[in-house]
């Protein structure tokens, strides 16, 4: 069968964990977002901790992946959390 035109070849599988931790991220960030809108927590510690392994989780993917706008986007979501996260301890 051919290939349909303008379709590349199928993207590399990631390993499980990779996959496993892609999602985490993806949860984590959005957990983050519901959470601090319907004020479950502020931007507090909690706040942030998801924020940054949701960044680095769904990062690594991007990186995997090689999407680099995305992955840009998620490092300095990750170092805005950081940030965040060291000037409220």
């Amino acid at each position: 069968m051919s290939e349909v035109a303008g379709r590349g070849a199928e993207p590399a599988r990631l390993p499980l964990w990779l996959e496993v931790f892609g999602w985490y991220g993806t949860l984590a960030i959005l957990g983050a977002y519901a959470g601090n809108s319907f004020g479950w927590f502020g931007e507090g510690p909690i706040y942030q901790v998801l924020n940054l392994t949701g960044a680095i989780g769904v990062g690594w993917v991007c990186l995997a992946r090689r999407t680099w706008q995305a992955f840009s986007l998620e490092v300095v979501w990750a170092l805005i959390a950081l940030s965040a996260l060291i000037s409220s301890l």
